[in-house]
C-alpha cells in the first residue's frame, strides 16, 4: 500500500462532522457582488499604500488578496490571539467595523513616523498613549480612504470608537453576524504583515442589489420582442438573382460580363436572411449610398 493509499484510508476513517448551513443567511457572496468588493477593496489598497508612504516616509505596498464573507465568530478565529483590531462604529448599526493588522506592525509604522528605521523586529504589546494616538491618526486616514474607495456602497458615517489587543475578547458584532472580510497584504520598507478590514454585510449588501434579480414572465411574448427589437441583423439590398451553370462559374476571366435578369427601373429586394421584405431603390445619404423603401411586402409569421 502506498503513503498516499494509507493518507486516504486514514481520513475516511476518521468521523465527519455535519454543518448546519442557513440557506436564508448564505456565506458565500454572489459572483457578480464579489467582483465589485474586489475592485473597491483594491482601489482602498492603492490609497492606503500612498497614505502610508507619505505618513511613515517610506515606499510602501498593499495589495488586496481576497475578499470573503465569514460569521464574525469565524472571522474572529482566524486572527492571531494577539493582535491591533481597530474597532469603528457605523451609523445605524450596531456591529462594528475592524481593522486588523500586527501591533507589531504598528509599532514599526510608529517608529518611522517618529524618525527611527523600523528594522527591529518589533514585540507584540499594547500601544502606549503615544503609539495608540500616532496609529489612531494612521487609521482616520485609512477609513477616509475606506469611505472613497467604496463609494456608495458604504452610505453610513464611520469613525474609530477603539483599539483592542486580544482577538477573542473584542466583540466587534454578534458571532452570528456577517462580516465583508477583505485581507491585505502590507509591505512598509523590508517589513511585511497581513492586515484585514472586517464590515457589516448589512452595511454593504443591500446596496449591491439582488445577485440574480428576475422579471416576471406573465408578458414573456411582449418581453421577446422587446429584446429582439434591439438585436442588430443584417440588410441586404439584392438584385434579382441570375441563374448560371457551373462551367460558365468556373470559366469566367477578367472583362466576362454576366447579364442580369433585373429591369434598368425595377427597384431592388430589401432582403433579410433571405426574406424579401420591400422594393427599395438606390439613394445616398451624405457621403454613403443609401436606399429609399419604396414598398413593403406581406410576410408569413
Amino acid at each position: 500500500m502506498t503513503v498516499r493509499e494509507k493518507q486516504q484510508r486514514a481520513a475516511s476513517a476518521q468521523p465527519r462532522t455535519a454543518q448546519v448551513y442557513d440557506f436564508r443567511r448564505p456565506t458565500t457572496l454572489a459572483r457578480e457582488h464579489s467582483r465589485v468588493l474586489e475592485l473597491a477593496f483594491e482601489t482602498f489598497a492603492r490609497q492606503w499604500a500612498t497614505q502610508l508612504t507619505a505618513k511613515v516616509r517610506v515606499l510602501s505596498q498593499v495589495s488586496c488578496e481576497e475578499v470573503l464573507m465569514h460569521s464574525y465568530d469565524e472571522y474572529a478565529a482566524g486572527l492571531p490571539a494577539t493582535t491591533a483590531m481597530v474597532l469603528c462604529s457605523i451609523d445605524s448599526s450596531a456591529a462594528k467595523a475592524v481593522v486588523q493588522f500586527p501591533a507589531s506592525a504598528g509599532l514599526s509604522w510608529v517608529a518611522r513616523m517618529l524618525g527611527g528605521t523600523g528594522e527591529t523586529q518589533m514585540p507584540e504589546r499594547v500601544f502606549t498613549q503615544i503609539e495608540q494616538a500616532l496609529v489612531r491618526r494612521l487609521m482616520d486616514d485609512a477609513l477616509e480612504d475606506l469611505r472613497y474607495s467604496l463609494g456608495a456602497l458604504l452610505t453610513n458615517d464611520i469613525s474609530i470608537d477603539g483599539i483592542q489587543y486580544n482577538s477573542q475578547f473584542a466583540q466587534a458584532a454578534p458571532t452570528s453576524e456577517l462580516m465583508i472580510v477583505a485581507s491585505f497584504d502590507v509591505r512598509v520598507g523590508d517589513h511585511r504583515s497581513r492586515a484585514t478590514v472586517a464590515i457589516p454585510a448589512a452595511v454593504i449588501l443591500p446596496q449591491l442589489g439582488e445577485s440574480n434579480p428576475t422579471s416576471p414572465v406573465e408578458n414573456a411574448r411582449g418581453l421577446i420582442e422587446a429584446q429582439l427589437g434591439t438585436v442588430p441583423i443584417d440588410v441586404v439590398l439584392r438584385l434579382a438573382p441570375a441563374p448560371v451553370l457551373p462551367g460558365t462559374v468556373l470559366g469566367l476571366t477578367i472583362g466576362d460580363v454576366i447579364p442580369l435578369p433585373h429591369s434598368q427601373h425595377r427597384p431592388l429586394d430589401l432582403v433579410v436572411d433571405g426574406h424579401e421584405l420591400a422594393d427599395a431603390a438606390v439613394g445616398i445619404n451624405g457621403s454613403r449610398l443609401a436606399c429609399v423603401v419604396v414598398s413593403t411586402k406581406e410576410t408569413a409569421r
